[in-house]
């Protein structure tokens, strides 16, 4: 049996200015030795380890780690045929499907760049990401090749890879899908005879055989679009090395996880870097099982986590006020889960209370970004160290933080000083592709500057008490302002517009705009909103539309979104004590 490429302590002991460490569950160790591989050397390691370990199951349909590995081997041996090289950009537009993971590997194993995509994004979106990245290759879903069509234009895009989601069913519910489901939901999309489309089945019909594309842990593996501070979409550019790092202090905190054993339950996308690392690398590494969820589907979700004994459970507040609030709950059992970590939103303490009664559950707050590859924070997971509700935890492994003054950035403040969370360690990006600016910005000296307001207690705990960004958070999924006023923008009647994150019992947060007609136009509400559906992923789309004279504005002209969320806010609280 090939030697894993485990977590390996450096120094057990608790670390000069890193109170935190002492809180850490037993066995965490303080900080590691990382090695010097590439990403995709988990998957080889697991294969060669595990190979007849569950690595996928997808609709109860279960594939090896063994089969998983060679089929990657043919994906990238069939991308290297189509002229993928080094360096080259391919994007993933794929739900969570066995595809996805062989299209994954196969593509860092040809020596590509993976450009993951939202599968909801509009045809403007995913243009822009596929100009943006430089990408040659994308690997579509049959009923998203349509989108994708439309979006080549202007791009770079030589090869569209389509693959249908019922190709990895089993065979009965192939059958069934294809009778009931595929023409009527829009999976059957001809797409043979137009330029550049090939089949995902015919990629793999080349040889499984291994190559070295020369890929060196330094190199970029992932171009991770995110909006940053600025709300400007850009790709943060996460090394090997990154990705390894944080896949192996993911590791490490999951301590109780033993190699082929664990059954992870994968509902968060893996097109978002949470799923990505949280879930599929982390799931990889320990050559665990990843039960896949193309979409959440709240009663699909209860019976698989039953079904197949789900053991690690990450997910975001929306998804466990999902569960707590339905009572679907009640009708599974789901006491397997040992293990879970909330993130992409703030976890509200009744969320966390209600989900551990239902599960018995160890659920967590953690905290991560983009530009981190994801995680950098989390509560210790097992109770043994200590949890604090409330709080996004402790410092992963060799993580440092500080919190700064806003004004400069450099002035280090104390214990419970509110100010901007700044951090680094081994899982940093490289930068923002073609951002020097935006990258100075966030990058400094070595510091990344999160645009998040936090605090920090005398036991090395942080809390996020408010964001510099004025990001909106949907359902775990980061909404730009600027996107949504530019989508309404588009439209003939808008003169000026702002959008606002407003709160929402299950989602947390959903977008609210405010918008200024041109004189003489009288569009409605409900237009804006349709319109804004041709331009926006759904989760983006305005749910209200409150139409103003004008919008307060700063001497400079800038529009002052805080004010306006304020007044919103106090609308908000005036209308729940009339009601009471």
């Amino acid at each position: 049996m090939a030697k894993r490429i485990a977590v390996v302590a450096k120094d057990p002991a608790p670390m000069a200015g890193r109170p935190w460490t002492r809180h850490y569950d037993e066995g965490v160790p303080a900080t590691l030795t990382y090695p010097d591989v590439t990403l995709q050397a988990f998957l080889d390691d697991a294969a060669e380890s595990h190979p007849d370990a569950t690595c996928t199951i997808f609709f109860d349909a279960k594939r090896s780690y063994r089969s998983i590995s060679d089929a990657a081997w043919r994906f990238a041996n069939g991308l290297r045929r189509l002229g993928v090289k080094k360096g080259d950009r391919v994007a993933i537009m794929l739900p969570n499907t066995p595809q996805f993971v062989v299209a994954f590997y196969g593509a860092l194993r040809a020596g590509a760049v993976v450009v993951p995509c939202n599968p909801l994004y509009t045809v403007p979106e995913v243009r822009h990401q596929l100009q943006d990245s430089g990408a040659t290759t994308i690997v579509v879903l049959s009923r998203l090749y349509p989108v994708v069509k439309a979006a080549r234009e202007g791009t770079a895009i030589e090869h569209v890879i389509v693959t249908n989601i019922k190709e990895e069913m089993p065979p009965v519910l192939r059958l069934l899908f294809t009778v009931a489901k595929e023409r009527k939901d829009g999976h059957r999309q001809p797409f043979q005879g137009d330029p550049g489309a090939v089949a995902f089945r015919e990629v793999l019909a080349a040889p499984a055989e291994r190559i070295d594309a020369g890929t060196k842990p330094d190199d970029i593996a992932l171009l991770q679009y995110t909006g940053g501070t600025t709300g400007v979409s850009k790709g943060a550019m996460l090394s090997h090395r990154a990705l390894v790092a944080n896949t192996l202090q993911c590791r490490a905190w999951f301590v109780d996880t033993a190699d082929a054993r664990a059954v992870a339950m994968a509902v968060m996308p893996f097109f978002h870097v949470y799923g990505l690392t949280v879930v599929m690398s982390l799931a990889v590494q320990a050559a665990a099982a990843m039960v896949l969820e193309p979409q959440f589907e709240l009663e699909r979700v209860l019976k698989d986590a039953e079904r197949h004994k789900v053991t690690t459970f990450s997910g975001a507040p929306r998804i466990y006020n999902a569960i707590i609030n339905s009572p679907l709950a009640t009708r599974h059992d789901l006491r397997s889960i040992g293990a879970c970590i909330s993130g992409s939103a703030p976890l509200m303490v009744e969320t966390h209370r209600k989900f551990v009664e239902l599960t018995g559950a160890n659920l967590v707050e953690g905290y991560g970004l983009t530009e981190a590859a994801p995680v950098t924070h989390c509560n210790p997971l097992y109770g043994k160290g200590k949890q604090k509700i409330g709080t996004i935890g402790v410092p992963y492994v060799d993580v440092e933080c500080r919190i700064v003054d806003v004004e400069t950035g450099t002035r280090e403040l104390g214990v419970g000083e509110p100010g901007e969370l700044v951090l680094r360690g081994p899982q940093l990006m490289d930068g923002y592709y073609n951002k020097p600016e935006e990258t100075a910005q966030t990058l400094r000296g070595g510091w990344l500057y999160t645009g998040d307001i936090a605090t920090v207690d005398e036991d090395g705990y942080y809390a996020i008490v408010d964001r510099k960004k004025e990001m909106i958070i949907v359902s775990g999924y980061n909404v730009y302002p600027r996107e949504v006023e530019e989508a309404l923008a588009t439209h003939p009647a808008v003169m000026d517009s702002a959008a606002i994150g407003v709160p929402h019992p299950i989602k947390g947060e959903e977008v609210k705009a405010f918008v200024v007609r041109k004189p003489g136009t009288s569009a409605t509400a409900d237009e804006l909103i349709a319109h804004s559906r041709t331009q926006l992923a759904p989760y983006k789309v305005p749910h209200e539309i409150e139409f103003r004279e004008s919008l307060p504005k700063s001497l400079i002209g800038k529009t002052l979104r805080r004010q306006l969320a304020e007044e919103e806010r106090k609308k908000r609280e005036g209308k729940v004590a009339a009601a009471s």
